[in-house]
């Protein structure tokens, strides 16, 4: 089960890493706890082995063993422990104690069965003066291993509780520091869902950490990003409120005026008015159309594999009415297809922006020219005319929506250059602005080439 919170989380990964550690510490203790209890016991063997043996002696020349009661008593701990003994010469005559007791070696301690019980036994040899072939004499003691367990059991419980109030105080303490190092998390959500924050201002959290501080940060970036999108929204609410209602006005007028007419020439002439100030209004609501399809988020990105030659040729058979009326020279250069990937809908409307803006500023009589071509893995596309041109103070502006250059008389929305700009960035390309030999304006659009 996957845990949601970061308190628990950071919690889990400070106390079971502990929870083991401490598991391989108590498997340790146990092994030392049970070494203990084996050199406590094997002491107390030996002691017990050689108090039996310095009560060997040779009486009236008669060898005889006494058992003194120390050497029975140091293994009287509570846990009602049986001792066994046995003592005998070097020929192997039995002197006292119990004849079948099983014999540890001449080193160290052994475990055994004797009479259905779990021994812990220890041999010893020495020598008894005038003891002659007798000598030496071997005493074995061997004693139940029920204080040895519990002694086992009580070392190994000690460690069990101290590693257990380690972990207790541990994750204590990891709690208490969580919740001071979360203290400004918590501020920071506080801050973001107060009821007192109207506007997207930037999130102060006194006392933030260095490794929360990116995260404010961010937050503060991203609540930037969206104020100054809400303002551009604003800005393009109004002004296209704005150019929508000199259009309607001047509509509104012109059909008054036809209804007030009676003479057929006049009330034609106030028609064919409204007519064109209907088509306008159609072209401005259309760039309003593209330009909001053409702002990153607003649709569903399009990869369509598109030859920029193909668009620009059905463009121009478009616009050549317009142009043959104009008596402009509308051209096209082209060597090829010059394939590109992006939304098709869209670099055919910027193809459309660009020269109906070149039209819309060339005098009757002028030029305008597309020329396509490919290089260094880029599509070229320049659309030259022989307009007026725009200032080179001004040709960072242009690229502003409603933005007109002062003291134009063209009539023009300023939708245009904004719109070809955000279709030519959301294709990854560049469009710059330059001057051509006669004096017009060169607009030359760079994008990413088709692979083959």
């Amino acid at each position: 089960m996957r845990i949601s919170s970061l308190r628990l989380q950071l919690l889990a990964w400070v106390v079971l890493p502990l929870a083991a550690l401490v598991t391989v510490n108590l498997w340790t203790s146990q092994r030392n706890a049970v070494a203990t209890s084996d050199l406590v016991t094997d002491r107390m063997l030996v002691g017990s082995a050689r108090a039996i043996a310095e009560q060997v002696a040779v009486t009236d020349g008669v060898l005889s063993a006494t058992i003194p009661p120390a050497a029975i008593e140091m293994f009287d701990t509570g846990d009602r422990d049986s001792v066994y003994y046995h003592v005998e010469t070097a020929g192997g005559r039995l002197l006292t104690g119990y004849p079948d007791l099983p014999q540890a070696p001449q080193r160290g301690s052994i475990e055994g069965s004797y009479r259905d019980h779990r021994l812990r036994l220890l041999t010893l040899s020495q020598a008894v003066i005038g003891a002659g072939a007798d000598s030496p004499i071997k005493v074995t003691v061997g004693v139940t291993l029920a204080g040895h367990d519990a002694m086992v059991k009580r070392l190994w419980f000690s460690a069990f509780a101290q590693q257990l109030a380690l972990v207790a105080i541990a994750g204590v303490f990891v709690l208490l520091g969580l919740r001071r190092g979360l203290a400004p998390l918590i501020r920071l959500r506080d801050a973001v869902r107060s009821p007192d924050r109207s506007e997207l201002d930037p999130v102060d959290v006194p006392g933030a950490q260095s490794e929360i501080r990116p995260l404010i940060d961010a937050l503060n970036a991203y609540m930037a990003r969206v104020r100054a999108q809400m303002a551009a929204q604003r800005r393009f609410i109004a002004n296209a409120a704005h150019q929508l209602r000199t259009p309607l006005a001047l509509m509104s007028t012109q059909a008054s005026y036809a209804l007030r007419e009676s003479a057929a020439d006049q009330r034609q002439e106030a028609l064919v008015a409204l007519q064109s100030s209907s088509g306008k209004l159609a072209r401005l609501a259309e760039q309003l159309l593209t330009l909001s399809r053409a702002e990153p988020g607003s649709r569903r990105p399009r990869a369509d594999r598109i030859d920029l030659t193909e668009a620009a040729r059905q463009v121009l058979e478009g616009h050549a009415p317009r142009a043959i009326e104009r008596g402009i020279d509308l051209g096209l250069e082209e060597a090829g297809p010059v394939p590109v990937i992006g939304d098709g809908t869209m670099l055919r409307e910027m193809i459309v922006n660009l020269v109906d803006n070149a039209l819309r500023y060339s005098k009757s009589g002028g030029s305008v020219t597309v020329k396509l071509a490919a290089s260094d893995g880029e599509a070229e596309l320049t659309v030259t005319d022989s307009g007026p041109g725009i200032p080179a103070e001004e040709r960072e502006h242009v690229f502003e929506r409603f933005y007109r250059i002062a003291g134009s008389s063209e009539e023009g929305s300023g939708l245009g250059l904004a719109i070809v700009r955000e279709v030519v960035e959301n294709a990854g390309g560049s469009v710059t602005l330059g001057d051509t030999a006669g004096g017009g304006l060169k607009v030359e659009v760079r994008l990413p080439l088709a692979d083959s």
